[in-house]
């Protein structure tokens, strides 16, 4: 980022990720995400999660003249999109409009804040609220992302794979229901499973580790869940998964890690996954 100048730039978080890019030092990732900033000017404007501790914490050192739009779930002083009751409000200087949450096409609290981002920055580029409700309403989704893979004697399978880091895997658990049978692993970035450890808790019947080398996993996980089985190819972990699921149950596959370790890249996991799925 040395000439570039964005007219609304956006940062929905920052957690931990590619820390192995970055001397293991987050204080070197954040100001990497916040070089977005730099160029910009009293005309242009910053739409961020106005609950992350870390993009505030960072924001309150920053000197900048942008117009900030912060979102958050529930209404807070300044925030120019948040829930009210059941309703999604939007307000920015160019539009304002509402909508019912159940109206929204992707399920889950972090498709709540991508709606909102969305929503604000289509409302400062002139789109019509009429426009914005409906494309908020039928939004297919993206292929990777929380895919519905297939239904196979009764068991839901779910394709996750560019969950890439942990807390996209955090909002992947968060949206699923109790009795999830969950696989992780891949090429670690320096990952902290803390973070998704309460969810894990809470709704993950067993875990199936598939990668290279799975100690890590295996190390935080074991004892933490009533069942936790180590593989090493994806096949291998379908297989476990079918063994342990049952009907009712919902198949997860949302690494919180790189896929280098045994795939090209998270889009190739994924569609070896589905095809996986087809093959049952």
């Amino acid at each position: 980022m040395y000439d570039f100048k964005a007219d609304i730039a956006v940062i929905m978080n920052i957690t931990p990720d590619h820390l192995d890019r970055y001397e293991y030092k987050m204080e070197n990732y954040v100001s990497s995400k916040f070089r977005i900033l730099q160029n910009m000017t009293s005309v242009d404007s910053f739409i961020y999660w106005n609950d992350d501790p870390v993009v505030t914490g960072r924001l309150a050192s920053v000197d900048t003249p942008v117009l900030r739009l912060p979102f958050a779930e529930h209404p807070e002083a300044g925030v120019a999109a948040y829930l009210e009751g059941d309703e999604l409000v939007v307000n920015t200087p160019a539009t304002s409009f509402r909508m019912p949450r159940v109206e929204l096409s992707l399920p889950g609290l972090h498709n709540l804040y991508n709606s909102m981002a969305a929503a604000l920055s289509a409302s400062l580029l002139g789109v019509e609220a009429a426009s914005i409700r409906k494309s908020l309403g039928d939004f297919p989704g993206v292929e990777h992302r929380l895919e519905f893979a297939g239904n196979v004697d009764g068991v839901r399978y779910i394709n996750d794979s560019k969950a890439t880091n942990v807390n996209s895997c955090w909002y992947a658990l968060e949206s699923m229901p109790a009795n999830t049978v969950l696989i992780l692993g891949g090429k670690d970035k320096g990952n902290d499973y803390s973070e998704i450890e309460q969810l894990v808790k809470e709704k993950v019947k067993a875990i199936v580790c598939m990668g290279k080398d799975n100690t890590k996993l295996e190390q935080f996980f074991t004892g933490k869940v009533p069942q936790l089985v180590s593989v090493h190819s994806l096949e291998d972990a379908v297989t476990a998964c079918v063994e342990i699921a049952q009907s009712g149950d919902t198949v997860l596959l949302s690494p919180c890690c790189a896929s280098f370790d045994l795939f090209t890249s998270y889009e190739d996991r994924g569609k070896r996954f589905k095809d996986a799925v087809n093959n049952l």
